[in-house]
């Protein structure tokens, strides 16, 4: 059973990190790339920003992003901004959204999100802890997936799990990480395709992070899987 409230403490703490380690930054660093193709710094600090407010939207009843070009259009307008001022943004962004969540709601509703995808209101804290630990790691500033806490990066696969279970494009791929295994892609009865590695390695390949090269494959190739 998902728990919103420990949930949006886990997100407070992780936000604590990433503004602690951004604060080390200067302007000039922060706009120098990000490990995210096409993004300085400053466009994912700018995001995580934006993100914050939108899943205010989210839980308020209201679209998450008045538009697909809006959300590429805000982002772009605050990424430039020194650091000072993006500091403030996502620190006030984040309070925000911790606001929205300490108030009283029934957690079991469904809610909207973008792209026509829609969820429980009580695993909008969980997407909101994804975007801050994963991009802390996009940022390239010392904070690796092998520094997240145990318990996310298990939870994360979990969930990238399901994105992909079902999925036509996907064959029936087994991962094995430590003392957990997943399944997910096409039904089958058994797996057409075994990946084992390290959790962070299983993480970081699922969610477009790293290319696979460090897991061990069995059974066929390393499946390519579809965008996020």
């Amino acid at each position: 059973m998902i728990d919103h409230a420990r949930d949006l403490a886990s997100v407070r703490d992780a936000t604590d990190r990433l503004l602690a380690a951004a604060s080390k930054l200067d302007n000039a660093s922060l706009a120098e790339a990000s490990r995210l193709p096409g993004w300085s710094r400053g466009h994912v600090l700018a995001h995580l920003a934006r993100n914050a407010d939108a899943l205010v939207n989210v839980l308020e009843g209201r679209p998450m992003y008045p538009t697909a070009d809006a959300r590429v259009a805000d982002i772009e307008r605050d990424a430039p901004r020194p650091l000072d001022v993006q500091l403030t943004d996502l620190r006030e962004s984040a309070d925000r959204f911790q606001e929205t969540g300490a108030a009283p709601a029934d957690w079991s509703r469904t809610v909207q999100l973008r792209n026509g995808v829609s969820d429980s209101a009580a695993r909008v804290p969980f997407r909101r802890l994804i975007e801050v630990e994963l991009h802390h790691v996009d940022l390239g500033i010392g904070y690796e997936a092998e520094d997240l806490p145990a318990e996310f990066t298990e939870r994360e696969i979990d969930f990238l799990v399901e994105r992909f279970a079902g999925h036509a494009d996907v064959p029936a791929t087994r991962l094995t990480g430590g003392t957990r295994a997943w399944d997910t892609g096409r039904a089958a009865a058994e797996p057409e395709v075994t990946v084992a590695g390290p959790p962070a390695d299983l993480l970081c390949w699922l969610a477009g992070r790293r290319d696979g090269s460090a897991l061990t494959v069995t059974g066929a190739a390393l499946p390519t899987l579809p965008p996020l």
